[in-house]
């Protein structure tokens, strides 16, 4: 799985380097972008940075993939897809994503995603995808619908917080 690299329209989806610190740390240290997430917002950029290197870890071991979203025509990083949980024999995995606030709303999720489920199904030969989100978080569950995903279930107070115990609506796609 390193190395993956996959072209969109107006995306490239990549590997993350070590100059990707201070822009994922601008990213994910957002209150409104973590406000749906299992972890609070990060508040250094030894978290940015040791989020790269488990990543690419990760990635070596195929355990997970975690691409940068970046912008073709100015190479900014808007955020960040991955597939994680991924167990190879039962040929299944997550869904993850994030992005920049600036860039909610404009299809970059939906984009992204897009290629990543293909390259899961064409090129991993993955047989179910899963997504797991705070079922307050409507736009992510609109984005995953819109992937085509289905909502399975919910899981009631799956996760504390800061205080703050939340459910996860867990949703799921299966190769066609």
């Amino acid at each position: 799985m390193l190395n993956t690299h996959i072209k969109t329209e107006r995306l490239e989806l990549k590997n993350l380097d070590d100059k990707d610190a201070a822009s994922l740390l601008e990213i994910f240290s957002d209150p409104e972008v973590m406000k749906y997430w299992n972890t609070p917002p990060w508040n250094s950029i030894e978290q940015a940075r040791e989020f790269i290197s488990t990543s690419a870890d990760a990635m070596r071991n195929s355990s997970a993939l975690t691409l940068g979203i970046y912008c073709k025509e100015t190479k900014q990083l808007l955020g960040k897809v991955m597939l994680f949980n991924y167990d190879k024999e039962s040929r299944r995995a997550e869904l993850g994503f994030g992005i920049k606030r600036e860039y909610w709303g404009k299809g970059i999720v939906y984009e992204a995603s897009s290629a990543l489920v293909e390259y899961a199904f064409s090129h991993l030969q993955l047989r179910r995808l899963e997504a797991e989100i705070d079922p307050d978080n409507t736009a992510s569950g609109k984005a995953l619908e819109r992937l085509g995903f289905e909502q399975e279930g919910l899981l009631k107070q799956r996760w504390e917080i800061d205080g703050i115990v939340s459910d996860s609506a867990i949703y799921g796609l299966l190769a066609k």
